[in-house]
Order: structure tokens, then sequence, then C-alpha cells
């Protein structure tokens, strides 16, 4: 039979075992409450844990009641001063057409509400645990050996700092066991009936017998506890380390985003809610994944975490120059035989109307082909939206990049119109379910 033990450390004043039980029961409640909480957070609490609230119908166990209709049964009211012991209590009269408890939850859905708080780490595993880097085309690529230490079970030899203290003590314990190490306990009474003995003024022959005996047991005891030591070099273990050999596929991941004049506040906030979420997602899924930040006016530059999502800047657009500097940054960085390639583009879809074309040669000639997955999202505000809700009024560089889209399984194209929008469009573009193509 194997038993698995969990030695994580419960979080304080909590138990880390019931607390996964009850997120493991309320995972779809649990679910939809954090897609709801996404959709309000700032950029600045991205980061962070999150407190829910999850209708208490799902947190009701089964349970075994009797028939209140029928039998007897006796209730002990608080504050009685009317009633005496068998008056019969009439029922109240009804109020309302509710029931009580049931009328004060803020969504309106006539139930009471649990509220508690998900830690940093639940709440992010919750949040992604349906999305991954899609893999429409299979590649060679190299791989790089990673060494990592592993436990390897326990050993006699090692450094003190791997000195595995539970295990030793119970060796020890064990073999004292065995041995029958007289205790500490043993030598004390047998010192105290000889100290008793010999404050007699005169023993009889029986008493000096009696003493004679205890003096040799004692004797014996102690040099017990000598031969057999409390702790013995064969009770000490260290615990082992391996060193062990693990591929590590490289990956990288562009960021590109338009800074320019026309992308008003509205614009670059949702364009930085969507890469804060996408930069959240790959440092939490894939530690091992490179990201490259590329901002863009009329001219491009490749820019620290810190200046993509926090500088300001205005100018032109021209949409092609971020193209071409995450081509430069492939060329001189990312060779595609070695890395797996991956790009997101923000835009609120404004370009000059002749950099189109050349937007649309560089993708299909050069980006494409070396890219695994290519996902561009623009960004409109609300107003916009309705002004222009038909399918005719789209921006030239969308309807570029739509005619892209049909001829190509690794670009993906998606509009944000509210911060509500951006967790649905990224589960689109990085869902787990895509369909795979080999090439």
């Amino acid at each position: 039979m194997m038993h698995i033990i969990d030695r994580r450390l419960n979080p304080k004043g909590k138990s880390l075992s019931n607390r996964q039980r009850f997120l493991d029961r309320a995972k779809k409640q649990i679910k939809k409450a954090v897609n709801d909480a996404i959709k309000d957070r700032k950029i600045s609490n991205s980061d962070s844990g999150e407190r829910i609230k999850i209708p208490t119908d799902s947190l009701h166990e089964p349970r075994f009641t009797g028939d209140r209709k029928k039998g007897h049964s006796d209730r002990v009211m608080p504050g009685n001063k009317d009633f005496m012991p068998g008056d019969k209590i009439k029922r109240p009269p009804p109020q309302g057409q509710g029931q009580g408890g049931r009328e004060g939850a803020e969504d309106g859905d006539g139930e009471d509400s649990f509220q508690f708080t998900l830690t940093r780490d639940e709440f992010l595993d919750i949040f992604f645990e349906d999305m991954a880097l899609p893999d429409f085309i299979k590649k060679s690529i190299k791989e790089e050996v990673v060494h990592e230490f592993q436990r390897a079970g326990y050993k006699r030899q090692g450094s003190p700092s791997n000195l595995n203290l539970k295990l030793t003590m119970r060796n020890s314990l064990a073999r004292r066991l065995c041995l029958r190490r007289p205790r500490d306990s043993e030598i004390v009474e047998l010192e105290q009936q000889i100290t008793a003995l010999r404050k007699k003024s005169k023993l009889n022959s029986q008493q000096q017998k009696e003493l004679i005996a205890l003096l040799e047991e004692l004797e014996i005891k102690q040099r017990r506890r000598k031969v057999v030591p409390y702790i013995d070099p064969l009770d000490v273990r260290y615990t082992s380390f391996v060193d062990v050999e693990k591929p590590n596929t490289h990956a990288v991941m562009f960021c590109l985003m338009d800074v320019s004049g026309s992308m008003g506040e509205t614009h670059k906030e949702l364009a930085k809610r969507f890469f804060m979420l996408l930069h959240l997602f790959l440092n939490r899924q894939y530690s091992k994944v490179d990201v490259v930040f590329i901002r863009h006016t009329h001219l491009a530059s490749e820019v620290d975490e810190e200046t993509f999502f926090h500088s300001r800047e205005t100018g032109g657009t021209i949409v092609s120059t971020a193209l071409e500097v995450m081509q430069k940054v492939i060329k001189d960085r990312y060779p595609p035989e070695d890395w797996n390639i991956y790009a997101a583009q923000a835009s609120d879809g404004d370009n000059l109307n002749s950099d189109n074309a050349y937007c649309q040669q560089i993708l299909t000639r050069e980006l494409l082909p070396m890219c695994q997955y290519f996902a561009y999202v623009e960004v409109w505000d609300s107003h916009e939206a309705e002004l222009f809700s038909g399918e005719h009024n789209a921006t030239r560089l969308w309807q570029a990049y739509e005619e892209i889209r049909q001829s190509h399984r690794n670009f993906a194209v998606k509009k944000v119109t509210s911060a509500a929008d951006i967790f649905p469009v990224l589960h689109d573009l990085f869902a787990k379910n895509k369909e795979s193509e080999a090439v």
C-alpha cells in the first residue's frame, strides 16, 4: 500500500489540506469569480491575491433530518416571558414573498454569499489553468541541457549541511531500544535506592546483600551506557542529492505595442492591461521564456519592462518599424533553428496606408515563417465601437491583417473594446485546446 504524506507547511491559522479540498469542490464558482475579479483590476494589482465571493449553495452538505410534521420535539426558546410548557405557539404571519436570509445578496440572485481571500499563487493558478503557448508548427529545435539537483535518498557520509536530523535520531532510538541501553531514569532510581540504604546507621545481612546487588546493577548499567552510546556513527544519515540533466527548450515572446499620438489614454490602458496579463501568464507558466518588449510610434525601439508599461510617448504611426526591429532582434539573438518564437502586437489600427502593404510583406515573407504563433489585438474605446460597429468599418491595418489570417494558421487577430474583453480575448488566443498542425 502506498502512503502519500503532504509535508507542505500550513499557512498561518489555516489547514492546507482542507483549503485545497474546498478549492477543488467549489472550483467552478471560484473560476467564475476570478474571471469577474480580473475585469476591475488595476495594472499595478495584477500580480496579487484577491478577495472573492461565491454563492453559499455550493457549500451545503447533504444531511438527514427528521420529518418535522411527525413526532414530538421540545425546544428551548431564548428570551421567553409569555409562554409556559405545554402552550401552543402560533405560526407567525407571512411577510413578503421571499424567504428569510435570501434577500441580501448584492448580485441580485437571491442567495447569501461566502467571501474568502485567495493567495497570489492560488489566484494565478486558477486564472491561467486552461492557457498555454500554442504550438501550431512543429519545428526541430535545439535543446540546451540544464543541470538540476534532485533528492536521491540518504547516505552515511556527506556534508554537515545535509545532515538529516530526523532520520539520524530515529536510527539512534531504534538502536538504543534493540540493545536495551539503560535510561537516565533507571540510573537515577538506582542511585536513590543506594543512597537511602547508606543513610541507615546499621544494615542487617539482607540489606547488605541488597546494597551489594544494587551497586553491581548500577555498575552494569553504567558500563552498558558507555558501550551503547546515545548516537553512534552508524546512526548518522545525510540527505543525498544527484545532478540530473534536463533538456530546456528555448522560447521567446515578442511584445509589440503602439504608443503613438493616435493611441489615447483609453487605448493605451487597454493595451497595457493585455500585455500585463500576457507577461504575467508567461512568467507564471514558463520560467525559461525570454520576453522582448518593443514600442513604436513612427520609430521603434526595444525597451525594458518598466519603460514598456509606464513610460509615455507621442508621435506618428508606422507599424512596420516595430516589425523591422523584431526581425533584427531575431537575427541578432534568436536564430529560428534554435528558438521557438512567439509574438503579440497591440494597436488601435491607425497606420499609414502605404505602410500596410509593407507590413503584409514583412509578416508573410519574413516573420511568420519563423514564428510559432503571432497574435494581433486591436484596441478600441467604447465610443468607437458604437460608432463603427459594422463589419465594413474595420481599419485598414485590420483588413490587411485579416487577409494574412485567412492564409496562415499561426496568425490570429482579435478586437478589444473594454477591460471586460481582455481576458476572453487572451483566453481565445492562448487556449490549451488549439489545434496543432505538423509540418
